[in-house]
């Protein structure tokens, strides 16, 4: 059985108790681990704040060393955490080794940038005699990392990456149903070099171990990835400690294409935004408007391409030129999305294809659906939905396609297609998101900051920004110069 990651020493939970693993294609058991306390986050959190010390006062540059040794060793052993990945979450293994791929460019992009942060040097006013100022960057101590189950390792890259780099400690929580490849990218971790206690990983449920690690008094420093309902009550719990928290909620994207589009390029960037990784993405393509004059070939081309996925195993392959799409992730998932693209079928909108469970035995599958014109109150519009089924909508004035686009209480991400570049200024200025696309699949670069405004929370993840985040900026004023 694999166990948690304490103090560089694997071990089972303190209360004994063990929490299943089940592939949600097969519905098989796939593993064990502990079921973790709240005396093992006691431990866990102990643990790193002793070996904070220690691991702040490192070199930077041991420190980035480290870490490109990290990033190296998830590269050799990308194909077996794929599979790991696939077998604990569902997604294709071709869709896994994407995600292990950009884990370890985000753990090296950290490496590199450990040793590029820089203060500042302020002269001051002489009336106090000569002095001047400076703004140093200290590390907080002990943070946490929270992350869901749809994205499991390169979300916990955005969050230990930066963390490590800026010389803190970290205890990681992943999700209850997919703990199995951050255990080993944490055991890689400590091969690389990272000394013990400064990357912890305690599993288990959200409730019994996730508040407790959020609301502990040595921590000082919350990130987490989910649901913008669990993300309030996150802030919640880390409000009265005056935690520094970042929170990336929940998402439903507008897509804006324009008359002048190019229709081809973006369907092939919609089919991914929507269908990748079952369509269980906050960051994603979920509600299209289309220009009147081009929604039909639009249409035409995302029903054509759509029809060509195959729900299934994601450890094996469909033949040409079918697509492998895997499972959602729990049965009350599929059973939620069903119900959506119901509310939105009666209040108006027309199923174009899709919307099944594929007629499989076993396992949570449901086939990727398109939606012509649902109701603006309908449930596919007003709710996040975490599955593959997409909203698409005519519009024929933009003054209405960037309202429409907005009249949502999320904003994580938003994309528009056209070449104008008055659309795009607009865009930019106008639509109420935390990152916009221009004629691009809505992706989470390492380079740039990425986060949510409205319910999609707040805080910023990814980019040089994302070190600000886990430092505290200090002023410091030199004086007695004579």
């Amino acid at each position: 059985m694999p166990e948690m990651l304490i103090g560089g020493e694997w071990r089972a939970a303190s209360g004994r108790r063990e929490l299943a693993v089940v592939n949600p294609a097969t519905e098989h058991q796939v593993a064990s681990v502990p079921a973790g306390s709240p005396d093992d986050v006691q431990l866990a959190v102990a643990t790193a704040k002793r070996a904070f010390g220690d691991w702040s006062r490192t070199d930077v540059e041991q420190r980035a060393t480290i870490l490109a040794r990290a990033a190296d060793l998830i590269h050799e052993h990308a194909k077996a955490l794929a599979r790991t990945l696939t077998a604990e979450q569902g997604k294709p293994v071709a869709e896994a080794m994407g995600e292990v791929n950009h884990l370890a460019h985000g753990v090296r992009f950290y490496a590199e940038a450990a040793t590029k942060v820089r203060g500042a040097y302020q002269e001051l006013p002489s009336a106090l005699g000569r002095s001047y100022g400076l703004v140093i960057r200290r590390p907080m101590g002990v943070c946490a990392a929270i992350t869901p189950y749809n994205f499991p390792l390169t979300l916990l890259g955005t969050k230990v990456a930066p963390a490590l780099a800026a010389g803190n400690t970290v205890v990681a929580k992943p999700a209850a149903t997919t703990p199995l490849a951050t255990l080993e990218v944490a055991r890689l971790f400590a091969e690389a070099g990272v000394p013990d206690g400064v990357l912890n990983v305690v599993t288990g449920r959200g409730a019994e171990i996730g508040d407790a690690l959020v609301s502990h008094p040595d921590v000082r420093r919350v990130a987490f990835t989910g649901s913008t309902a669990v993300g309030r009550h996150v802030a919640t719990l880390a409000a009265p400690d005056l935690k520094r928290v970042s929170l990336e909620l929940g998402g439903s994207d507008p897509v804006i294409v324009c008359a002048d589009a190019d229709v081809d390029a973006a369907v092939k960037a919609v089919i991914i935004g929507r269908y990748w990784n079952a369509g269980q993405a906050c960051l994603g393509c979920k509600r299209v408007f289309v220009h009147d004059s081009v929604f039909d070939a639009f249409v035409s081309q995302l029903v054509e391409r759509v029809g060509r996925y195959e729900p299934g195993d994601g450890t094996v392959k469909a033949d040409k030129p079918r697509l492998r799409m895997g499972p959602i992730h729990s049965r009350a998932a599929r059973e939620e999305l069903l119900e959506q693209l119901a509310d939105g079928v009666d209040q108006g909108g027309e199923l174009l294809i899709g919307g099944g469970t594929g007629g499989h035995d076993r396992g949570f599958f449901f086939e990727p659906a398109v939606v012509a014109e649902p109701g603006a109150d309908s449930r596919l519009m007003t709710e996040e939905v975490f599955g593959p089924v997409l909203p698409v909508l005519r519009f024929s004035d933009m003054d209405d396609a960037f309202a429409r686009a907005n009249d949502t209480p999320y904003g994580l991400g938003s994309s528009i297609w056209t070449h104008d570049a008055r659309l795009i200024h607009r865009a930019a200025q106008e639509i109420e998101s935390g990152m916009t696309w221009v004629n691009q699949i809505h992706y989470g670069y390492d380079e740039l900051p990425f986060g949510g405004v409205k319910a999609s929370g707040y805080g910023k993840e990814h980019g040089i920004e994302a070190l600000d985040s886990y430092v505290e900026l200090k002023s410091v004023v030199v004086g007695g110069l004579g």
